[in-house]
């Protein structure tokens, strides 16, 4: 039985119609509906920049305190992005549990936020917006894929559609 759902999203391009495939299967199944979203971590030019003009003091608190108040408002901006896609069906964003915005490798954070909440179904698409049509799946979604220990519901992007 499925009662939790997790959709990863790259908020790209085809993001909103990925949404709708979760927000169909959390209402129809009835199930909570969590969201997650990967962003890379600072790049080794951003950090040494950073340790040229920044004490070391300074430098963990902004680890530490700013980077918590980053993903807070990356959070806070998906959900705000959520309610404009959703435009006159606004109850969905209801469906919605949490918003979780984790820096890292994207295939791990959602591997690992499938673990931690414990859910039990991974919505993802099939690329992001940058692929071709060549590349039959995307670097993320076919991670997912071979290391998932749940199933993945796969939503296909519409530019491969006939």
């Amino acid at each position: 039985m499925i009662r939790s759902i997790l959709y990863a999203t790259d908020l790209g391009l085809y993001a909103p119609y990925v949404l709708q495939h979760a927000l169909n299967l959390s209402r129809a199944l009835k199930a909570e509906l969590y969201v997650v979203h990967a962003v890379e971590p600072m790049g080794l030019f951003a950090e040494s920049v950073l340790q040229t003009y920044l004490d070391e003091k300074t430098l963990q608190e902004l680890r530490s305190k700013g980077l918590g108040n980053v993903m807070a408002s990356i959070e806070q901006r998906v959900l705000e992005g959520f309610r404009d896609e959703l435009g006159d069906a606004q109850h969905d964003i209801e469906l919605i549990r949490n918003v979780r915005v984790a820096q890292g490798d994207s295939s791990q954070v959602i591997l690992e936020e499938a673990r931690k909440l414990a859910v039990d179904l991974l919505v993802v698409g099939s690329h992001s917006h940058g692929a071709t049509q060549e590349t039959p799946l995307g670097r993320t979604a076919a991670r997912v894929l071979q290391l998932s220990e749940i199933p993945v519901y796969l939503v296909p992007m519409l530019q491969h559609r006939g």
